[in-house]
């Protein structure tokens, strides 16, 4: 039986993984951000994978679907730095809201994981993109690296913004489908480890 249950969830998993990057590919630009900056609801199946089976789960849809999407369309840099920053994006917002939920079972431990999980993605993400990402890019496309009040500008301007309303729109979304489907996903939940 328990072969059965790893069996349903790798099959889940895969499924959630692929529907995930059909959405990353329906991506759009948010009025008033750079055009670059583009939001997808894509967070959405890794937080079911998350919720129903644990922060593992999630966080292996997250990794599925950015190496689809990296295989499949490639990245303007050649390296996969839009990739691994939207795995880290989506990972640090699937797991806490996994384990609030996971610890509540309840709406208000799912809402409590989403308000946290879109705190933590943007908090993290502005920190990621001034250490790490924003250099990245501007090393790999060859462009002159930004200054250091430059890059603050453009994180608290486009980057703070644009995480607060991409994690808000995917909280939304996934709060209302979760209400819908939660009488019937009851029996695939998985015991918090």
């Amino acid at each position: 039986m328990q072969k059965k249950g790893k069996l349903y969830r790798m099959i889940a998993v895969s499924i959630l993984s692929s529907i995930a990057y059909l959405l990353m590919m329906l991506d759009f630009p948010f009025p008033g951000l750079p055009p670059f900056l583009e939001i997808d609801v894509s967070d959405v199946p890794a937080l079911l994978a998350g919720v129903v089976f644990g922060p593992i789960a999630g966080v292996t849809v997250e990794a599925i679907k950015n190496g689809l999407h990296y295989g499949v369309q490639g990245s303007m840099t050649g390296v996969p730095v839009g990739q691994i920053a939207n795995f880290l994006a989506g990972s640090l917002f699937v797991v806490p809201v996994s384990l609030l939920f996971r610890k509540y079972r309840s709406k208000k431990g799912l809402t409590l994981g989403l308000i946290t999980g879109t705190l933590s993605m943007t908090l993290f993400m502005a920190v990621l993109n001034y250490i790490i990402i924003l250099p990245a890019y501007t090393w790999f496309l060859g462009y002159e690296q930004m200054s250091t009040s430059g890059m603050i500008q453009f994180i608290v301007k486009a980057i703070t913004p644009f995480n607060l309303i991409k994690s808000g729109i995917v909280a939304i979304l996934f709060f209302i489908l979760y209400t819908k489907i939660a009488p019937h996903l009851k029996r695939l939940e998985q015991p918090a480890a």
